[in-house]
């Protein structure tokens, strides 16, 4: 029983930061952005969130591990806003190819990950590695109390506050854009720019701030990685395949956050399943580790047969919007 258990805490933690990213990707592809980037944004947030509370420790003779937080979140939402408005301003005011942009901002990002990460660590604090142990203490802090309670305890309660944040934000995100008026102006957006533009909808603000704000979510889930999975310490490439894994999440989901929100602890779930069969050799781990891509591909194919249009992604997705060709 307690295998189970441990077994199901650890597909949690895993898909957090699938459900961070995916959230951010499903608010931007409902404004007809396609943001392929989502990978790099991770890493940008994740880097940024720990250099920032790197260097708040290291200046600091008795840090403090909330005002370390706080350093974290704010650094994380910072670079991956900028990462995302760049990406905003080459595909919506610029008209770049969205599908090359998100590519090269995710090629960045993970550069820019790894050198700041890695090959800065020495120079930032005279250290191999780049730590912050305070600052993720505080991140990892579970519910005192709740968390001791048997079997409920450990699955539900042993979490970090990024957990509990993840899930609420993207029952905030389903209700924002299927409850309000906002909401289905943004989707409207992402179905038809033009006829969205022709009733008044100010299209490029809708797709900036989608896209932005999806940055940053991504971002967090990044910074859930560093700081949560990973104890607060960086690891070049650790993030592995998470980003894609998270943009499969939204087609799995089919555009829904709800749905994301289990889409995420089964995609946790099958990707860490082969540390619990033993005996498999490292092709056979490797099968076991694209079982989420796998399912994404047959949830794929059912929607594409059934056509159900609350199924699809937005009408536009992917395609820039010019203005003086409406009508």
């Amino acid at each position: 029983m307690s295998v189970i258990l441990v077994f199901l805490q650890k597909a949690i933690t895993q898909g957090i930061p699938l459900l961070l990213g995916a959230n951010g990707e499903i608010l931007t592809e409902k404004s007809g952005n396609l943001n392929l980037g989502i990978p790099g944004l991770m890493y940008m947030g994740g880097v940024g969130g720990l250099i920032g509370a790197f260097l708040y420790e290291n200046s600091t003779a008795n840090p403090v591990p909330f005002v370390g937080m706080l350093i974290a979140l704010i650094c994380c939402l910072i670079i991956s806003a900028l990462g995302a408005l760049i990406y905003s301003v080459l595909t919506i005011t610029l008209r770049a190819n969205q599908n090359v942009t998100g590519l090269a901002l995710t090629t960045f990002g993970m550069g820019f990950g790894n050198f700041f990460g890695g090959s800065l660590s020495k120079l930032a604090g005279g250290v191999g590695q780049l730590s912050t142990s305070t600052t993720a203490s505080a991140f990892r802090a579970s519910i005192p109390g709740l968390r001791d309670l048997p079997v409920v305890g450990q699955l539900f309660f042993s979490h970090g506050f990024l957990t509990y944040f993840a899930v609420i934000a993207t029952i905030v995100l389903s209700w924002f854009l299927f409850k309000t008026r906002t909401g289905l102006n943004l989707r409207a957006v992402g179905e038809s720019a033009a006829t969205a533009d022709a009733a008044g909808i100010n299209v490029s603000r809708y797709k900036y701030l989608a896209t932005v704000i999806g940055g940053m979510l991504a971002g967090l889930g990044g910074l859930y990685f560093v700081m949560e999975y990973t104890g607060g310490t960086w690891v070049n490439n650790g993030f592995g395949d998470r980003g894609w894994l998270a943009i499969a999440l939204v087609i799995f989901a089919r555009w829904r956050p709800l749905d994301a929100i289990w889409g995420s602890f089964l995609f946790g779930a099958l990707y860490i399943l082969y540390l619990y069969i033993p005996g498999l050799g490292r092709s056979a781990q490797e099968v076991f580790k694209s079982l989420p891509y796998l399912v994404t591909i047959v949830v794929l194919v059912i929607t594409s047969l059934r056509k159900k249009r609350e199924d699809q992604p937005p009408a536009c997705l992917g395609i820039a919007y010019f203005r003086e060709s409406r009508g």
